[in-house]
């Protein structure tokens, strides 16, 4: 998930891209809406609260705000 928030941010900042991998994006951001209104990213948000994932773990998706603020953009 985190790969696919990486991919989704770098592509905003790009002012145009090939309509192939517009879809690739279209497609990351389905993914991470999915999983951001699931029950599991309840529970990996839950667990890196808790302190049960590893310290060095990039967790840009299980910041509230920036997971909403990439998916909110259109």
């Amino acid at each position: 998930m985190e790969q696919l928030l990486d991919l989704v941010t770098e592509a905003r900042k790009e002012p145009t891209t090939s309509p192939e991998k517009q879809e690739k994006i279209q497609e990351a951001i389905r993914i991470l809406a999915e999983y951001y209104e699931s029950d599991e990213w309840k529970q990996d948000f839950a667990n890196d609260e808790a302190g049960l994932l590893p310290k060095d773990l990039k967790r840009g998706v299980l910041s509230e705000d920036g997971i909403w603020n990439v998916l909110s953009i259109d």
